[in-house]
């Protein structure tokens, strides 16, 4: 029997970027401790490492697959935001700067263990305490790390980006596939 990619997240973002890919992937979330004290990439390797080696326990024959994603900004880790004021505050140090994204990756294949980190530069456009307020009166910001989704209402303000796109939603694709491929998980297989 084939190994199976186990998909160490919930997040609808990591989900969909994977089913792109071409991918089949089978869902576990493991609940882990998640702190967000220290350097942006040593915290986003901890929490992708937690997670995968949490999921590599259940499924111990398979490939797992776990990520996790924070923007630093205005020397802050921002992780998702608590409520709508946690969200404004966030969006109010990206306003009218540059911030990057950090994800962390990590896959476990029996013994092998292969990590990597991605960082992406996201400008900011200014914006104006209404759009704010509207923006996070939308919803969207809750459950998006730094209080924005690249690929839905918050793409309006940014301005431009140096890196991954895909990082930015939340799980870095060229990244991904170099990791599989070190992995000896056939990306390219058809079922």
């Amino acid at each position: 029997m084939p190994r199976r990619l186990i998909l160490a997240s919930s997040s609808p973002r990591r989900k969909e970027l994977l089913s792109m890919m071409g991918l089949s992937y089978v869902v576990f979330s493991p609940d882990v401790e998640e702190d967000g004290e220290g350097l942006p990439g040593e915290v986003v390797m901890l929490h992708a490492r937690k997670k995968a080696q949490a999921a590599a326990l259940i499924f111990p024959g398979d490939v797992v697959l776990a990520a996790d994603t924070v923007v630093f900004a205005a020397g802050q880790v921002l992780g998702k935001p608590r409520d709508p004021g946690d969200a404004s505050r966030m969006l109010s140090l990206l306003s009218g700067r540059v911030h990057q994204v950090y994800t962390g990756v990590c896959v476990v294949s029996g013994e092998k263990l292969i990590e990597g980190t991605a960082v992406t530069d996201v400008r900011f456009s200014r914006m104006s305490e209404e759009e704010i307020a509207f923006y996070c009166a939308s919803g969207e910001p809750l459950g998006k790390a730094g209080a924005y989704a690249i690929q839905g209402l918050g793409g309006m303000f940014v301005e431009e980006i140096s890196g991954s796109y895909s990082n930015v939603v939340g799980l870095p694709t060229a990244l991904v596939r170099s990791m599989l491929q070190d992995a000896s998980y056939p990306i390219f297989r058809r079922e």
